[in-house]
């Protein structure tokens, strides 16, 4: 239980520095989250797929409960850091 809260705090936290500093550069606000569901989760599906089995359901069978909660807090890091430069430029920050 130690290593899924570590790591789904890691993740939350390496998404939301990731994601604050493409807003940043990119001049976007909800870029991350766009680039997360896009690139990240097919990729995350695509390269443990298994091509011996017969069926779709097999392959997201392997999959648990365990697996998404650090999928969960990357994509709530992404979406904090939308939320976070939307609300520095609500502030009036230019930079962001």
């Amino acid at each position: 239980m130690l290593q899924l809260f570590i790591a789904t705090v890691l993740f939350l936290v390496m998404m939301f520095g990731i994601g604050f500093i493409l807003n940043m550069l990119l001049k976007t606000t909800w870029f991350p989250i766009y680039l997360f569901i896009l690139v990240l989760i097919p990729l995350g599906i695509w390269a443990p797929w298994d091509k011996s089995a017969t069926a779709t359901i097999e392959n997201f069978a392997h999959y648990t409960i365990i697996d998404y909660i650090p999928v969960i807090g990357a994509l709530i890091g992404a979406y904090v850091s939308g939320w976070a430069i939307q609300a520095l430029r609500k502030g009036g920050y230019k930079m962001f």
